[in-house]
This record gives structure tokens, C-alpha cells and sequence, in this order.
């Protein structure tokens, strides 16, 4: 008996509201099989919200995440979750040999790269959809937009250990990818999103205030200077300095008072529970 066959399990299709008879097959497949179930959306809502559709409705202690393609191999799930017991809370893929034209190898690779040196989580795959977790981590985790390619980076901010396992990747036979130049800009632009959030997402002020001040100082410098150089008799109203100190400090004074508002929306909106991560408590048994 093989070792799939020892592990008690649930599978759950997302159906990101195709059109190609994807949903008959899911049904019938749950209606041989109680293992089996579906969620169907009415349309196409992206990979974040399928996710977090799955992660809601999961029952297990341990979650695996498969891309539909095909090209992730299944028999690796056993050594996906040995290697979530060595201690890690979440395991990501790293396929080192791919079979994947290069205009998706190597702006990948750039990616991976640009994102480890960023948010100093050195992985040489995110974006692999081949995934383990703790089932806490993902009850921690919003996904929403496409952020679901920072997963491992959300986790490790939270506080979860973050490993990844060279898993054996295949040759796409059904379909076609739709990677391209549009998807790598939108993934800068999201690595953007999850610095600050990780970063600054409780404590806007500190990014916003920070950089608003210098601009602050160095108009007030600069208007300083200027007044000094009117009180000498010179003559300033054509001076680029003036409209450059004037634009710093209304810069440095719009920044601060962004800041204050972030602050102010983070302090209302924001659940206490939402901005800690709890690993055990004195309620709950020893692992």
C-alpha cells in the first residue's frame, strides 16, 4: 500500500468559474468519492480568492495547495509533509529543473530573486503553487488581489517558520500559461504592497511621517536661507530654491498628516486579535 493511500484526507477543487466542463467532472468525482468536495464560482475571481475560498472550508490539521495544471507532481506530497514536521509551519515548492518556455523561466528567476532581497526571505521560489501548511498559518493569512504569491513572505511576518522542499516539476501538457510581461510588473507592484504591509502595515506613520519630516526639513532649510539672503537685500522671487523649499514643505506636511490619517483608520478599523500572532497558551496542551 502506497503512502497516499495511509493519509486521512480531503480534497478540495476550486472551480474559478470555467467554462470547459471542469465543474461535471468535480461532481462526479465527489459523488464516488465522500473525500471529494467542490466549490464552484460564478466567475472568474483569480487564484487569491480560490485560495482563500479552499482555506475557509478545510478541515484538516495540515493543508496542501496543487495547481490544476498538472505540472506538480501529487507523489511528492508525502515528502512535502515530512518536511513540515522537521519543524516548519510552512513548506513552498523549489523546481529547479523546470519545464517551462524561458520567457517565464527567467523573469521568474528575476522575481524570486528581487523578492528574497527584499523582504529577506530567501526562497528560490514564492510562486510555486505546490504548498504546505500548518492549518493555523492559513487561518492567519488574507488573501486578496494577487497576493497570493507572497504567501510564504505574509507567513514569515507573522511569525511561522518558512522552509521549501525541490519537488520534481513536468512538462505542461493541457492548456497554456498566462504568464507574461503584464503579470511580472503587477507582481512588483504587489511586492510593494507587501513590504509596506509587512513592514509598516500597523505603524504607517513611521514610513510616511519619517519621510514627510526630512522633506519638511529640508524646505524649512531652504526658506531659512532664503530669508536670511532677503534680509541681505537680495532678491529671491525668481530663485528655483524658493519653489523647491515650497514644495517640501507642503510635500513633508501632506505626508505627516497621510500618516496621521493611516493611523487613525488602522486604530478604528483594525481587530486587537489582528495584530499578533499567538503560538500557544497555557490553555492549550504541550506539542
Amino acid at each position: 500500500m502506497s503512502q497516499a493511500h495511509l493519509l486521512d484526507l480531503e480534497i478540495l477543487f476550486v472551480d474559478d468559474g470555467s467554462s470547459d466542463g471542469t465543474w461535471e467532472v468535480i461532481r462526479g468525482l465527489a459523488s464516488g468519492d465522500s473525500r471529494v468536495r467542490g466549490i464552484r464560482f460564478r466567475r472568474n475571481f483569480g487564484k487569491a480568492a480560490a485560495l482563500g475560498a479552499a482555506f475557509k472550508r478545510a478541515t484538516g490539521d495540515t493543508i496542501v495547495t496543487l495547481d490544476a495544471d498538472l505540472q506538480d507532481d501529487p507523489a511528492e506530497v508525502p515528502r512535502m509533509l515530512e518536511r513540515l514536521d522537521s519543524g516548519l509551519d510552512a513548506v513552498t515548492g523549489w523546481k529547479r529543473r523546470r519545464y517551462d518556455p524561458w520567457h517565464k523561466v527567467w523573469p521568474s528567476r528575476l522575481f524570486n530573486f528581487v523578492v528574497s532581497r527584499v523582504t529577506k526571505v530567501y526562497l528560490h521560489d514564492h510562486n510555486c503553487g505546490f504548498k504546505a501548511f500548518r492549518s493555523e498559518v492559513v487561518k492567519e493569512l488574507r488573501l486578496y488581489g494577487e497576493l497570493h504569491r507572497f504567501i510564504p513572505v505574509l507567513a514569515h511576518s507573522r511569525g511561522f517558520r518558512v522552509g521549501e522542499l525541490e519537488i520534481n516539476h513536468r512538462p505542461r501538457l493541457h492548456g497554456r500559461s498566462k504568464y507574461g510581461a503584464r503579470r511580472f510588473v503587477r507582481g512588483l507592484l504587489d511586492l510593494l504592497t507587501v513590504t509596506f504591509l509587512t513592514g509598516f502595515g500597523q505603524r504607517p506613520l513611521h514610513l510616511l511621517g519619517s519621510v514627510g519630516l526630512v522633506a519638511f526639513l529640508l524646505g524649512f532649510v531652504g526658506m531659512a536661507y532664503l530669508a536670511v539672503e532677503r534680509a541681505l537685500g537680495a532678491h529671491i522671487g525668481g530663485r528655483p530654491l524658493l519653489t523647491y523649499s515650497l514644495m517640501s514643505l507642503l510635500l513633508g506636511t501632506q505626508l505627516v498628516a497621510l500618516g496621521i490619517i493611516a493611523e487613525l483608520l488602522i486604530a478604528q478599523g483594525t481587530r486587537e486579535e489582528d495584530r499578533y500572532s499567538i503560538a500557544q497558551t497555557t490553555d492549550s496542551p504541550a506539542d
